[in-house]
C-alpha cells in the first residue's frame, strides 16, 4: 500500500499507480483515502499495453550487416588547395574533439594523425599529381557507410554513392571481422551496388527480401547500420509513407520511415519485424544534417532485381523506348480531351529510337501499357526499365482525341543515355553550357569564394529562378553537390555532368547558412 506521510496517497502516488480516470477523479472529488493493494510496478504491468521488442529480430539480422569502409589513394596536401576535401568535425579541428571521440579514433586506427602540426583538420588532394585514381598515394579510407550480406557466399548490397569514389573496399562484420571486397557491378540510376567477399569457404548469415505488397504505412521497421561510423547500431520507427519522388532520378519510389537515420546509414538495411529487407536507406531530409525522422529507403521490389543483374552481369540492362515524356497536368488533360490529367505525355521520340520506329509522335499520350493503366511519367520510365531488352510490349496511345494502339519492341538503355526520356518533367536536351558560369547562371545562382576556404559563397541570385523559388538566399554558402564538397564552380560543373550521365534531372545542393544546413534539389540545365 502506498501512502504519503500523512497516511494518506498522494494524487501523484495514485496516478502512477493506474490509468484508470475514475481513480484520479474519486480522489479529487472526496478527498477520502483511497488504499491502493497493487505496487506500482503490478500497476503498471496490469493497465499497461505491451509494447513490442525488437530484440529477436536484431539478434537475428545483426551478422548480417556490415560496414562498409571505402578507400582511395590520396596525399595530404596544404589547407588552401582548392581540389582537397576536409576532413572536419562541422568545421572544427580534430584538437576540439575528445580523444574518446569514433573520429579520432577511425583515424589514429589506420596510423594517421588526423591533424596538422597547427592542429588544423587534415586535408587530402584528388586531383594533385598523387591523388585520385592511378595517384602514387598511400589507400586511404575516405567515405564509409553500410551494407549487409544477401546470399551466404559473400554478396553485400549497399549504396552506389557509398563506394562510386573507391578503389578498394573492407566490409567489417558486427564481431569486427575485416575483410576485403571487390565492386562486382553498381547502378547510379538507382543508387545501388554489389560487393563480394571471399570468405574461403565459410557461409555467412544473410537476410531475404520482403515481398512490398506485405508493406504498409504503419507498420514497424528497424534500421540497422553504421551512423557516423560508430559501428553496428539500431533504431526503430515506422514506415510513413510510400512511393515517394525526392527528384534524385527517374527511378524514384522511395519508402518513407521515421527510424532515425543518419550519415554513414547509407547502404544499410530497414528491416520488418520478420526480419527481412524492406528497404535500403539511401538518403535523409534534414535542415541540420542529423536526423530529424525522415529518411528515404530504396523499396525491395526495386532493390531485389537490381542487385540480381548486377550479381548476374555486373550491370543492369533496362527496356528503352526512347520518347522524351513530361507530366499531364489538368490543363493539358482539358486541352487534348482526356477526362482525367493522367499518362505521360510525349514532348518527341528520338530519330531510330524504338519508340520512334513504332510510329509515336510528340503530343502522344501514353495511357496504358499491356492493358495497365499508366499513372504519371515516371510510372511509365519505371515500367519501361523494369523490362528486359528485346520485349515487345502494347502501349495504348491517345492522339488527336482517340485511344490508338502500338506494338513497340523494346531496345537496350544506353549507359549514357537518359531513360526513354523517362523523366516526367524532362524537356529536350538543351546544349551542354560552354563554361562553368554559364551552367551555373542556368541555375540561378552566381558564386566566388568562401571566407572560411570551404564551400562557395552565394554572391548574387536570380529572383525568377528556381533556386530563388526553393528559398537560396545570397549570403549562403554551397557546401557540396550530390554528397561531393565543392570549392570551385568547375568542381560544380563537373558534378552536374556526372548526374546528366547518370540519366538525372535534379542535384542535390547542401546549403549552408547562419540558421543550419539543408538541401535543395536543383533541375540541371533549367530542366523541372
Amino acid at each position: 500500500m502506498l501512502k504519503n506521510f500523512n497516511g494518506r496517497p498522494s494524487l501523484a502516488t495514485v496516478l502512477k499507480a493506474s490509468t484508470v480516470a475514475g481513480i484520479a477523479a474519486a480522489v479529487l472529488a472526496t478527498g477520502v483515502p483511497l488504499e491502493i493493494t497493487r505496487s506500482y510496478a503490478e500497476a503498471v504491468k496490469v493497465q499497461a499495453p505491451a509494447v513490442p521488442s525488437f530484440a529477436n529480430v536484431v539478434d537475428a539480422v545483426s551478422p548480417a550487416v556490415v560496414s562498409v569502409r571505402v578507400e582511395n589513394r590520396v596525399n595530404p596536401v596544404s589547407d588552401n588547395n582548392n581540389d582537397g576535401f576536409s576532413f572536419d568535425f562541422n568545421g572544427r579541428g580534430f584538437d576540439d574533439l575528445p580523444d574518446d571521440h569514433p573520429l579520432k579514433r577511425f583515424f589514429k586506427q589506420f596510423g594517421q594523425d588526423p591533424n596538422d602540426q597547427q592542429g588544423h583538420s587534415r586535408r587530402f588532394g584528388q586531383n594533385g599529381p598523387n591523388g585520385g585514381p592511378g595517384g602514387k598515394g598511400r589507400l586511404r579510407p575516405v567515405a564509409q557507410g553500410s551494407g549487409f550480406f544477401i546470399s551466404e557466399d559473400g554478396y553485400i548490397v549497399t549504396n552506389n554513392h557509398v563506394v562510386s569514389d573507391g578503389q578498394a573496399f573492407v566490409a567489417v562484420t558486427n564481431d569486427g571481422t575485416e575483410l576485403d571486397a571487390k565492386l562486382i557491378g553498381k547502378d547510379p540510376r538507382t543508387d545501388l551496388a554489389v560487393l563480394k567477399v571471399d570468405g574461403k569457404g565459410k557461409k555467412f548469415t544473410y537476410v531475404n527480401w520482403a515481398d512490398d505488397n506485405n508493406v504498409r504505412v504503419g507498420d514497424w521497421v528497424v534500421a540497422v547500420g553504421n551512423p557516423f561510423g560508430l559501428g553496428g547500431t539500431v533504431t526503430a520507427g515506422i514506415v510513413s509513407a510510400r512511393g515517394r519522388d525526392i527528384g534524385s532520378g527517374p527511378y524514384d519510389d522511395y519508402l518513407q520511415v521515421d527510424a532515425a537515420v543518419n550519415r554513414g546509414n547509407s547502404g544499410g538495411p530497414t528491416f520488418n519485424l520478420s526480419g527481412e529487407v524492406v528497404g535500403i536507406n539511401t538518403a535523409i531530409f534534414s535542415p541540420s544534417g542529423g536526423s530529424v525522422g525522415i529518411a528515404f529507403a530504396i523499396p525491395a521490389s526495386t532493390a531485389k532485381d537490381v542487385v540480381a543483374d548486377l550479381m548476374k552481369d555486373g550491370q543492369v540492362s533496362r527496356g528503352w523506348l526512347g520518347v522524351q515524356i513530361q507530366p499531364v497536368t489538368k490543363d493539358i488533360a482539358e486541352s487534348i480531351g482526356l477526362s482525367e490529367p493522367s499518362g505521360a505525355l510525349v514532348v518527341a521520340p528520338q530519330a531510330g529510337s524504338p519508340g520512334d520506329k513504332a510510329g509515336m509522335k510528340a503530343g502522344d499520350v501514353v495511357t496504358a501499357l499491356n492493358g495497365e493503366t499508366i499513372k504519371d511519367a515516371r510510372d511509365l520510365s519505371r515500367r519501361i526499365g523494369a523490362m528486359q531488352p528485346g520485349s515487345k510490349v502494347e502501349l495504348s496511345v491517345w492522339r488527336a482525341g482517340k485511344a490508338q494502339p502500338l506494338t513497340v519492341e523494346l531496345g537496350t538503355l544506353p549507359i549514357d543515355q537518359k531513360d526513354a526520356s523517362a523523366d516526367d518533367n524532362s524537356q529536350p536536351q538543351q546544349p551542354e553550357a560552354p563554361a562553368s558560369e554559364k551552367a551555373l547562371a542556368d541555375l540561378g545562382l552566381t558564386v566566388g569564394p568562401s571566407d572560411d576556404g570551404k564551400g562557395l559563397a552565394i554572391t548574387d541570385i536570380d529572383p525568377n529562378s528556381d533556386a530563388a523559388d526553393k528559398g537560396i538566399k545570397e549570403g549562403e554558402k554551397i557546401t557540396s553537390v550530390n554528397n561531393q564538397e565543392v570549392s570551385s564552380a568547375d568542381d560544380i560543373v563537373k558534378v552536374l555532368n556526372q548526374a546528366k550521365k547518370d540519366g538525372r534531372t535534379r542535384a542535390l545542393f547542401q546549403i549552408q547558412s547562419s540558421e543550419g544546413s539543408r538541401f535543395v534539389a536543383l533541375p540541371i540545365n533549367g530542366q523541372g
